[in-house]
């Protein structure tokens, strides 16, 4: 009896009912290695394709050039690398980029200008340095943020000024320290509040009255005790309180508690909006 799942009928890729007896493959169904409505080749459902070859990846080869696009993007997966090449050139591009997920990088440097985003994405995460160079302009920013996570350091100056504070906050991650402080005003609070978990002491104090109560509360987390008090009339009480306990815990800084009773009105530092009409979609 067949097993359905919870996928559905199993139909093929044209929609017709899946017989068995009609398959080429009933010698190794015989062995159980391939079952109707739950590992199938034949079935139009891809979670199916993908059973079957991966219990019989020694048939992979041979569905490269199936005319349906799930089957051979399955088959990219399990198939011979050196067989994979011409379906670079794939109409679908869940097939070209398997292909490019799998074939060695010398073969796939002009996939980062495939006029699909998956595909864009699948070479930024395979191509390294001068190669993503092109990655860093693309219009989607996903395909920028994969770069940006695979790009050597010297090269994320290039991107910090990227139009999307997701991107931006890879940045932020990763970039050499010497180079954060110039972040340290970008617009986007978030990105900020990345900054200010990395940088050093000295610079930390740039991000004292920023205007965002997360990012001052990272550099009260951070920031050496000596330097706490500008934070003891934050307006945030959280702020206030974290500042007041660290500065308690060094008994040679207790004094400077005198005179601050906890009341908001110390001055931040505001930034202009992000603008974020420039962030795909």
């Amino acid at each position: 009896m067949a097993y359905e799942g919870n996928l559905g009928a199993a139909l093929d890729w044209k929609g017709r009912p899946v017989r068995c007896r009609e398959c080429d493959h009933q010698a190794i169904n015989a062995m159980g290695l391939c079952a109707k409505g739950r590992a199938c080749i034949r079935d139009r459902r891809a979670r199916r394709v993908e059973t079957f070859l991966r219990a019989n990846p020694e048939l992979a080869d041979q569905y490269l050039d199936h005319p349906y696009f799930e089957v051979r993007a399955g088959a990219a997966r399990h198939a011979t690398v050196f067989r994979l090449v011409p379906l670079l050139d794939d109409p679908e591009p869940e097939v070209r980029a398997m292909a490019t997920l799998r074939l060695p990088v010398e073969r796939i440097r002009d996939m980062i200008h495939d006029e699909d985003i998956d595909v864009r994405i699948a070479a930024a995460s395979r191509l390294t340095c001068a190669d993503l160079v092109p990655a860093i302009r693309d219009e989607a920013y996903m395909v920028r943020i994969t770069a940006v996570r695979r790009m050597p350091v010297e090269m994320l100056p290039l991107v910090r000024h990227d139009p999307d504070p997701e991107v931006r906050a890879w940045v932020a991650r990763r970039i050499d320290l010497r180079a954060l402080p110039d972040m340290a005003f970008d617009p986007d609070p978030l990105v900020r509040r990345e900054v200010a978990g990395r940088l050093p002491p000295d610079p930390l104090r740039l991000l004292v009255q920023d205007s965002d109560m997360r990012v001052r509360f990272t550099v009260a987390e951070r920031l050496a005790e000596e330097d706490l008090v500008a934070l003891l009339d934050d307006e945030e009480p959280a702020i206030r309180e974290l500042a007041r306990t660290r500065i308690e815990a060094v008994p040679e800084l207790a004094r400077q508690l005198e005179g601050h009773d906890g009341i908001q009105g110390a001055a931040v530092v505001a930034f202009p909006a992000p603008d974020d009409s420039a962030k795909e979609t």
